[in-house]
């Protein structure tokens, strides 16, 4: 069962009628056939007219759709051979923060990125992917392991930010942020970086100053999300949208102004609605990223890589 975000209810009208007539027609051998094509080809039109007019606010709740396929999602269905590693070698293992050795079409890569999980359970065990130092200490072992073995890395960035509780604190939550966009900029390899949901404040950063940054269609990235940044102009959250609007969130105005390289192309009505098609989507995406990336010297890659972050708002 799809759930239906507000802007999405007169999609949702529509396709809970073709639910009813199909059973009618299961349960009365109806012929109802003609009646569901056309209620299915008015609910595509929407839904393409919808999405095609979304605003930054409505993007955001796409990006946080509970439904939204994450790390593990993305794993299962553009990667392969999958070996998750685990622990900072100082303090524990991150469950925010997932990793590991992967295959993406027969390449062998290091893969990295937040997991937020898709239920009560799960999302308690991942902390709603807001990493905590030991997850990004974690990615900056790996990331120095890609390095070892010369390993492209690919980061798959989603998370409302690092965690910012008082023990994350204590262990040294800005220092090692701060360190995993050190090592991002000092990799002698390619990396790409793809904000797959929400990129927020430098939690995001820390996985994603890549060579090439990525930005699935009905993604975000900001400093601060727009509900933090309305509180702080406005004393209010009520201002989220306005907050939204004014921070430019969205891959299309990030790609204008040369944040991000790249937009992926999402299935109609988002990532949610296919995720497997998602999926496909964004490894072939990377492939072609990688391909672009390969050959070149590990000088030529940080050189390239500190240039493109210099370069912005230049």
């Amino acid at each position: 069962m799809i759930s239906y975000l507000d802007f999405e209810k007169p999609v949702a009208a529509i396709e809970e009628r073709i639910g009813q007539l199909r059973g009618v027609n299961a349960l009365h051998d109806v012929d109802v056939a003609g009646e569901i094509a056309r209620l299915e080809a008015k609910s595509t039109e929407l839904l393409a007219s919808t999405y095609a007019s979304l605003t930054p606010w409505q993007k955001t709740q796409v990006a946080r759709h509970p439904q939204r396929p994450h790390f593990h999602d993305y794993v299962a269905h553009a990667f392969s051979d999958f070996m998750p590693l685990g622990g900072d070698r100082l303090y524990g293992d991150d469950q925010a923060i997932m990793g590991g050795f992967a295959k993406l079409n027969g390449r062998r890569i290091m893969l990295i990125g937040h997991e937020k999980g898709n239920d009560t359970q799960s999302r308690i065990k991942h902390n709603f992917g807001m990493g905590k130092p030991e997850g990004y200490r974690k990615a900056i072992r790996l990331m120095e392991m890609a390095g070892r073995f010369g390993l492209p890395v690919v980061t798959l960035v989603d998370t409302s930010g690092a965690f910012p509780g008082i023990e994350a604190e204590e262990r040294g939550q800005a220092e090692a942020i701060a360190r995993s966009t050190e090592a991002c900029l000092a990799l002698g390899v390619p990396m790409v970086a793809v904000i797959v949901g929400e990129g927020g404040s430098g939690g995001a950063v820390a996985l994603a100053a890549a060579n090439r940054v990525l930005m699935m269609e009905h993604a975000v990235y900001s400093v601060i999300s727009p509900e933090g940044c309305a509180s702080i102009l406005w004393r209010t959250s009520d201002k989220a949208a306005d907050a939204a609007q004014a921070m430019k969130v969205t891959a299309q105005h990030l790609k204008r102004d040369g944040v991000i390289d790249r937009i992926v192309k999402e299935p109609l009505g988002g990532a949610q609605r296919d995720p497997a098609a998602a999926a496909r989507m964004l490894g072939t995406a990377l492939t072609e990223e990688l391909d672009l990336l390969s050959g070149h010297s590990s000088d030529a890659l940080i050189a390239a890589r500190e240039e493109r972050f210099l370069a912005i708002g230049g």
